[in-house]
């Protein structure tokens, strides 16, 4: 049975964005054009950056979809996590806060789409 093995997330500068992406998870692209970029997550895993300057990203700013980060160590490494990207200039959409499934905030990249932080189920 097929399962899905890369996430992609459209960016207006794909360059920009695995800058963005690199600096933010330590991470070196694997694959990189112009206009696509891939990163390894896991084997057989990748997170790809695909440029569409041909698309108006920002006609539908409603996000249905997030990254989502699933972080170790509890509330305090997440709130360590928050304060390490906010010292960084990350755009926080959601502060801190506990919600059902534990200590959770929001991020968003330059092109607003959506990382979450949350803890590890």
């Amino acid at each position: 049975m097929p399962k899905p093995n890369i996430f992609i997330v459209y960016v207006s500068d794909a360059p920009a964005a695995a800058r963005f992406y690199g600096d933010l998870f330590d991470m070196t692209p694997v694959f990189e054009t112009p206009g696509y970029i891939a990163f390894d997550l896991a084997p057989g895993i990748s997170l790809s950056l695909w440029g569409r300057a041909s698309v108006d990203l920002a006609a539908n700013p409603v996000r249905t979809s997030e990254l989502c980060v699933a972080e170790p160590g509890g509330s305090d490494a997440i709130d360590a996590l928050f304060e390490a990207w906010k010292a960084k200039g990350v755009t926080i959409v959601d502060e801190p806060r506990d919600e059902v499934f534990g200590r959770t905030f929001v991020a968003a990249d330059p092109d607003g789409n959506l990382i979450r932080v949350a803890p590890v189920d």
